[in-house]
């Protein structure tokens, strides 16, 4: 076995797998069996190609141990640490993480951190050569959690629930060590928290002085500094807790050889009296003030506490080496790129200063599921993370790229990635803004002057980024991907026919070669389906000839592309759902055309990403079929929909925004993006309708020949995917497109 424990002179790059196996009442919420790696060992050649140094990898007290240590199951862990020494990537082994253990006991169990400490013996009996552990991830987070809020078993809700399990935890970690260096002298212990700063308004001072204290309290206490004089000894005692249990670490600390830091955009705070500027599921008290509590990023003009200032802040403390344990966004592909992209930076900066900072961990390997709701609910919602698991196998995306990039010493380079992330735009304001001046607590408010951002014909701020291309700016989905683009910070030019006409190649070269895109997304077409009967040349120019002249020439400039076609494409003789791969068989002249242009775009530009899509609902459009049934619905009159036609709807939002992910993704050829659900026309408009306040009772079911329609449509046209489902369920979108509405 190799010497797992030494440290790289360079700037490593570590990578990590959320793996919470947390308690909600008697259920279980395990992101292993979630994200599958469970049962899928091959993920760690993915992981070894990326390129990185080490891995936080989970041998889990819950999963490896459940029934006690003398019907432990050890071989998933024995098949998959032999093979990471294997890969020659270095295991940081993590053995509780947002857990409490089996179900014989809880983090305020007097008897957890012994257990603990047994578990952990026998871990490093096992595997003598792990020489790095985290025996307790996060230990403050999860007590706030568990014992504070009431999020996680065993869901207390008071100060001295929080701090028994907290020093529980710190106790556990210092006897699991204590236990693991019995084998191996040499083990270090890598002991991660989340960390952010709180501020706040002068009333609420003391608060946020009482909570930036709190934030270093599991730190402390492994480091022996909790005494008599730490400003926080007089609470402590105050919570019920007894002056020896707290003096016991003085006594056995257990200081880190390296202090992992896990940042997050929302891990910054801002508490504020003034209850009606928030919403009121912020709203808290402490006894002597009620006041909201909301991320700082939402309300502070400066945004989130810088992180050169913060992970400073932990060495000037501590003088011990930092990693990053954990950097990871939940958003979209070109925002977790900036943030990848901006840890990295200050962290690289951070050892210019000759502050020993030894790695960043790319978190979340394979992303995280229900996290919106601090896995409090098992509702499937899905973050993706480097891999994208999706699709029958792991998928990479670009953070896959950047990483391999950062790992071998290389720049990584990509049009969207010197843009400023979503924390540091206007649009992430969501109250009246505060502005701090040099200290903490010291705060004004201020009225907010945005600065110039990307906007419909306008590159960025002078900038020479290059822009995304928009054809088609006056239909449905080219409005979209506009709207979408300011959300989400990317620069475009939204073109109308007038100012490029996709059939006329010379005008489609000139555009390209003035505005210089890295990428057109087309959304331009000829969408009337019955009127393309009667105008089948009409149809055809635009659709298939337009499209393929535009993928010539973005073939021909390394430009990427994007363009749509359509659940007409198929016959509907099948009842299950259409895959990427089934044979095309259209049954009117749009389906026909939008075939041609398939075959063409994919032969003119084989790198080009064909997206078929079906049933377009959104809240921006006025004319699409949801709107419509409403809005007639509303004014009580009935609405006729046909019964006899099985289709697949899809959320406008989520098909752009995922279009976009697997743009910068580099992903090509055929994919299937709607809204998995198969549902009428008829019924749509019911679930709608109901979902929405709405008498259902108005809707009159009708066949597809009772609606006068002149080209044929499918009975069933509806498309499932054998690259991957990517987008929420119909209900959710549903959900949420009535939601939007009102």
């Amino acid at each position: 076995m190799r010497n797992s424990g030494q440290v790289s002179s360079h700037l490593e790059v570590w990578g990590g797998i959320e793996c919470t196996v947390n308690r909600v009442g008697d259920r279980y919420l395990d992101q292993l069996e979630l994200n599958g790696h469970a049962t899928r060992i091959e993920d760690l050649d993915r992981f070894a190609a990326l390129g990185i140094q080490a891995i936080r990898y989970p041998i889990l007290w819950e999963r490896v141990a459940p029934d006690g240590l003398e019907q432990a199951d050890w071989s998933w862990a024995d098949e998959r640490l032999a093979y990471l020494n294997q890969l020659g990537v270095r295991p940081i082994v993590g053995l509780v993480h947002h857990g409490s253990g089996p179900r014989d006991t809880s983090l305020v169990d007097a008897a957890f951190p012994e257990k603990l400490a047994t578990y952990a013996h026998a871990v490093a009996q096992r595997y003598p050569w792990i020489n790095q552990y985290t025996p307790v991830n996060e230990p403050l987070t999860t007590a706030r959690f568990s014992g504070l809020y009431g999020h996680w078993y065993p869901h207390a809700c008071d100060d001295l629930m929080f701090m028994r399990a907290l020093i529980n935890q710190c106790r556990a970690t210092v006897l699991a060590m204590q236990a693991i260096r019995q084998i191996n002298p040499h083990a270090q212990l890598v002991q991660t928290e989340d960390s952010g700063k709180i501020f706040s308004t002068p009333l609420l001072s003391y608060q946020a002085e009482f909570e930036n204290n709190r934030a270093w309290l599991s730190l402390d206490l492994l480091c022996g500094r909790v005494n008599a004089s730490h400003p926080l000894w007089h609470y402590l005692l105050y919570t019920g807790i007894q002056a020896d249990e707290l003096l016991w670490f003085q006594d056995h600390p257990c200081i880190p050889d390296i202090i992992g830091i896990n940042r997050y955009a929302c891990s910054d705070r801002f508490l504020d009296e003034r209850l009606d500027r928030y919403p009121l599921h912020t709203h808290g008290s402490n006894g002597k003030h009620q006041y909201a509590d909301v991320e700082a990023v939402v309300v502070c003009a400066e945004g989130i506490y810088d992180h050169f200032t913060l992970l400073k802040e932990v060495w000037e403390r501590y003088q011990k080496p930092i990693a990053i344990t954990e950097a990871h966004l939940g958003c979209t592909r070109e925002e977790q790129l900036r943030w990848l992209k901006e840890i990295w930076q200050t962290a690289q900066a951070l050892r210019q200063e000759d502050i020993d900072i030894r790695a960043v961990t790319v978190w979340s390997l394979l992303g995280t599921y229900d996290w919106n709701s601090l896995v409090t609910r098992a509702d499937g919602f899905y973050e993706p993370g480097v891999f994208d698991v999706r699709s029958p196998l792991p998928r990479s995306t670009a953070i896959a790229t950047m990483i391999q990039a950062i790992a071998e010493g290389r720049d990584y380079h990509h049009p969207l990635l010197n843009l400023p992330g979503w924390w540091q735009r206007s649009q992430r304001l969501h109250y009246p803004p505060v502005s701090f001046i040099k200290e903490l607590g010291k705060w004004a408010d201020t009225t907010f002057v945005s600065t110039p951002e990307m906007k419909q014909v306008a590159v960025t701020n002078g900038s020479s980024t290059p822009p995304l291309l928009i054809a088609g700016v006056t239909g449905t989905l080219g409005q979209a991907f506009a709207r979408i683009c300011e959300v989400r910070g990317i620069p475009y030019y939204a073109l109308s026919r007038q100012d490029m006409d996709i059939t006329n190649s010379v005008a489609v070269g000139e555009v390209l070669d003035e505005l210089k895109p890295w990428a057109v997304v087309n959304a331009a077409g000829y969408v009337r389906v019955d009127d393309a009967e009667r105008e089948p040349h009409l149809c055809h120019r635009i659709n298939a000839e337009g499209a393929a002249i535009l993928a010539d020439a973005c073939a021909q400039r390394h430009i990427g592309l994007i363009t749509f076609s359509s659940d007409l494409v198929f016959n509907g003789d099948g009842r299950q759902p259409y895959l990427e791969g089934d044979s095309v068989a259209p049954l009117n002249v749009y389906g026909h055309s939008k075939v041609q242009a398939e075959r063409w775009v994919l032969q003119y530009h084989p790198r080009s990403l064909v997206i078929r899509t079906s049933a377009f609902f959104g809240p921006w459009d006025e004319y699409n079929f949801l709107t419509i049934a409403l809005r007639t619905l509303t004014a009580g009159q009935p609405f006729m929909a046909a019964e006899d036609v099985i289709v697949s709807p899809t959320y406008v939002p989520d098909l752009v925004n995922t279009s976009l992910d697997l743009l910068i993704d580099g992903e090509c050829g055929l994919w299937h993006l709607t809204n998995p659900g198969a549902t009428s026309w008829a019924e749509l408009a019911r679930s709608t309708a109901q979902r929405a306040g709405l008498d259902a009772s108005f809707i009159q079911s009708c066949s597809t020949t009772a609606l006068g329609l002149e080209a044929t449509r499918p009975a069933y046209s509806v498309l499932g995917s054998e690259r991957g489902i990517l987008l929420p369920t119909l209900d959710q979108a549903i959900a949420r497109y009535v939601l939007e509405c009102n």
